[in-house]
């Protein structure tokens, strides 16, 4: 029979590096759009990402600043099977941010000299082409299987 993970569990497992599925509602006649990301979380903390400005990641972008909040979801795929679902309303949205802010979600998923130089290259263009997402998580689901 699957557990709920206590407080300290849930915020340690989305804290770890692993991919997040965000969810936002689509005020049209479309299905809700879900679409993976990397992002950061300090337990206790609120969560970060980013999404592009241009081509299809700007339909994420405007569905975002758009709604004020989405869900997201992290999992560990193998057993014993867990997962994470935090309610989110964002908090910020900042559409310039540095290399130092990028580099702190990027380094988590790509080696040193990578998130260097991915950050480098994202954030030196004239008009940028990430919005950084910071939101609160605010209510929280969680399962753990192995339990």
């Amino acid at each position: 029979m699957p557990r709920t993970l206590t407080e300290t569990e849930r915020e340690d497992f989305l804290a770890e590096p692993r991919i997040g599925v965000l969810s936002i509602e689509d005020p049209g006649d479309r299905p809700p759009l879900t679409v993976p990301v990397w992002y950061a979380y300090t337990p206790g903390g609120d969560l970060s990402f980013f999404t592009g400005t241009q081509g299809r990641t700007a339909r994420k972008t405007r569905l975002l600043e758009g709604a004020g909040k989405f869900s997201f979801c992290v999992q560990q795929p193998e057993f014993p099977y867990k997962y994470v679902t935090v309610e989110c309303t964002v908090t910020g949205a900042d559409r310039a941010p540095g290399a130092d802010q990028v580099r702190a979600i990027i380094s988590r998923y790509l080696p040193a000299d990578a998130a260097e130089a991915f950050a480098k290259s994202e954030t030196e263009e004239p008009t940028g082409t990430f919005v950084l997402f910071t939101a609160r998580p605010e209510r929280w689901l969680s399962s753990d299987f192995g339990q």
